[in-house]
């Protein structure tokens, strides 16, 4: 068994999700099976009940777990499918050991961070290498070394290195390395505090990634390794990108692959990176710009749709394209009018929850309606298609739904009948990867087909967030109206695709395609609202 612990320094959010994700890749191309998790320290049990402003998106493994955002990174760089025991906080964790010891688990004994809770961890980890069959599980460990609330992590991390040996337990430190504009020199003093604090742990990083947003100088990388006693080839430069998919072959180029398995003691392989250097390709010879309007609620936190953005570039860059996305406030459309909306080549509407700028949402669905304007919305806007389509066509002026307006007659959208009873959050939705049966003579068939070649029995497989639904009662009338139900669940009961007849391309899904949307295999519904912008 081999561990790869990846812990952060100086400061958070600096890209720990995006080496790690990078590093896994270079090892699964040199003929490793990787696994991947991440344990962050806050008491949350997941992120499925914060706030996108707080922690960004959430992301939907197919089993159901809401996760931190780093799991696409690691899903879509690794192109795996992970799941529940990739993802632990620091209060999932604890509302384990409480439950242990509610039942007697610990027969009566004195319950403490240290064995419990840290044996706990460890047990977490290597269980999710097992069932994996992983040889390599890569950990992130969330946060900042220093922070109080990661503490027993680090320890458990420490433990499970004395338990296997150097050799099969090892740690990548990324660390930013600041930058001083008025004086104009790079200050690598708070990454030697940031090892020494690691150090007073007990733990010492095997290699530092060194994050930056300039090139480093080679003189610079030098003093970093010397005063941090790590090898110079340990000793990793990652400067900003134009793009996060030239990681991997950035640090590929400093040989981090070869060096991490002789650290590890395993088989040094070329890695075969052929398919990042061919998506490179692709971004580098991208010319003409498509602009798209992101009508959102959360837009002014990039990363509360990053899958999404992620994935309408990656579908852009198949088509050697560059994309200009523009993140408008849907309140900003209800205050000033669809004029803001009239000099993108296409909208695209990503989910969220809640009432507010609803009818600004409203109107951006009507705008692309009636001027032929390629659409493509995500979850709840499949459901507001169909109030905008309710009320403006067949003219039922009090169309909504029972999420916005529950005291109203004509609700289009209806909260599904498993979910009336609930009144707790968190782990409860319409959560994981759900079939859906695709209709013929249909939008989503053609684009379906078109990207997979094939649909066999016309099921596709798609992950889900989501409580509300399109109510049936209001089917028929609408689709003699020209708003498509395009696919079903498998019973029939649930709409998961809707579109706009006689519309160049207008659709929606109650799904999140952009989650199981990889760089090399963008999803069918992105490659087609391209095409359509193409056009």
């Amino acid at each position: 068994m081999k561990y790869i612990f990846v812990t952060g320094g100086v400061l958070s959010g600096i890209g720990k999700g995006i080496a790690a994700a990078s590093i896994g890749a270079i090892l699964k191309w040199m003929g490793q099976k990787v696994f991947c998790q991440k344990f962050d320290g806050y008491l949350n049990v997941d992120p499925g009940t914060m706030s996108p402003f707080q922690h960004g998106e959430v992301f939907v493994t197919n089993d159901g777990a809401e996760t931190d955002l780093d799991l696409g990174h690691y899903e879509r760089f690794l192109d795996i499918n992970l799941s529940k025991l990739s993802s632990f906080t620091s209060g999932k964790l604890y509302e384990e050991i409480i439950n242990r010891e509610r039942k007697w688990d610990y027969l009566g004994g004195t319950v403490q961070i240290v064995p419990h809770l840290t044996d706990l961890v460890k047990e977490k980890i290597i269980q999710g290498q097992e069932s994996s069959g992983a040889d390599i599980s890569i950990v992130e460990i969330g946060g900042t070394i220093g922070d109080m609330e990661n503490e027993y992590l680090l320890e458990s991390a420490r433990q499970m290195q004395h338990d296997l040996g150097h050799e099969n337990v090892i740690f990548v430190h990324v660390v930013l390395l600041p930058y001083l504009w008025a004086s104009k020199e790079f200050k690598s003093k708070p990454i030697q505090h940031s090892v020494r604090t690691m150090m007073s742990y007990g733990l010492s990083p095997d290699f530092l990634i060194v994050r930056a947003d300039t090139d480093i100088a080679e003189d610079m990388m030098e003093k970093i390794a010397r005063s941090c006693g790590i090898p110079k080839q340990h000793v990793i430069s990652a400067p900003t990108l134009d793009t996060i998919y030239r990681v991997p072959l950035s640090f590929e180029w400093q040989n981090i692959g070869e060096e991490l398995a002789k650290k590890l003691h395993i088989p040094v392989l070329l890695p075969n990176m052929e398919n990042w250097r061919a998506l490179i390709q692709n971004i580098d010879t991208s010319q003409e710009i498509l602009k798209i309007a992101m009508v959102g609620k959360y837009v002014w936190l990039e990363d509360a749709y990053y899958s999404l953005n992620e994935w309408l570039k990656c579908a852009w860059f198949a088509y050697q394209k560059r994309v200009v996305i523009e993140f408008i406030e849907a309140e900003e459309v209800e205050k000033q009018g669809v004029s803001v909306l009239q000099w993108f080549d296409g909208i695209c509407i990503p989910g969220w929850f809640g009432t507010r700028w609803v009818e600004g949402m409203i109107l951006t669905t009507q705008y692309a309606r009636e001027n032929n304007i390629p659409f493509l919305g995500i979850c709840l806007w499949s459901q507001i298609m169909a109030i905008e389509f309710a009320r403006n066509v067949l003219g039922i002026e009090d169309a909504s739904s029972e999420e916005f307006a529950p005291e109203w007659t004509n609700n289009i959208i209806h909260i599904m009948s498993d979910q009336k009873e609930l009144t707790t959050k968190g782990w409860n939705m319409r959560l994981g990867l759900y079939p859906c049966v695709i209709r013929s003579g249909t939008l989503a068939e053609r684009v379906y087909k078109e990207q997979m070649g094939t649909l066999g029995d016309s099921t596709i497989y798609e992950r889900h967030r989501h409580r509300f639904e399109f109510n049936p009662r209001y089917r028929g009338e609408m689709e003699k109206r020209g708003f498509i139900v395009s696919a079903d669940s498998p019973d029939g009961m649930l709409a998961e695709i809707v579109e706009i007849q006689n519309h160049p391309y207008m659709i929606a899904t109650q799904a999140h395609p952009e989650l199981i949307s990889r760089p090399f295999r963008p999803h069918p519904l992105f490659l087609g609202f391209v095409g359509a912008m193409m056009e």
